[in-house]
């Protein structure tokens, strides 16, 4: 849907997802991304912290653990949310905050292929 245009449905059906199913990631992410589309960072950093949120509690729960490396399709959406956060926390002012995202990722995939630490260091 949000490939051929129709962002407002795509909007709805995400919605609609998160309301059967508050806890799902990628719609979550998709969320975020249509808000930063729609130049709303807050809504944005809401939708991007609570994937973030939920995925570090996952790797909480199991042992943290190490490496968590994006190139494998299952991590994909967990550092896209990281990396939404990080923007829309630069964006809001939040540059500690935003540096600590970018710690935790690091200690995950320290090769950093979304370039988050590049994002961080642009906006010193």
């Amino acid at each position: 849907m949000i490939a051929g245009g129709e962002t407002e449905i795509a909007y709805e059906e995400l919605v609609w997802l998160l309301s059967e199913c508050p806890d799902f990631l990628e719609a979550h992410l998709h969320l975020g991304l249509l808000a930063l589309e729609a130049s709303d960072p807050r809504l944005a950093r809401g939708h991007f912290g609570r994937a973030f949120e939920l995925c570090t509690r996952a790797l909480k729960a199991v042992g943290n653990p190490r490496p968590v490396p994006y190139h494998l399709p299952g991590n994909r959406a967990f550092h896209e949310a990281a990396k939404g956060l990080v923007h829309c926390l630069l964006d809001t002012g939040r540059r500690p905050m935003a540096a600590q995202v970018c710690t935790q990722i690091q200690h995950l995939d320290p090769a950093d292929p979304l370039g988050l630490n590049r994002l961080l260091g642009a906006a010193s």
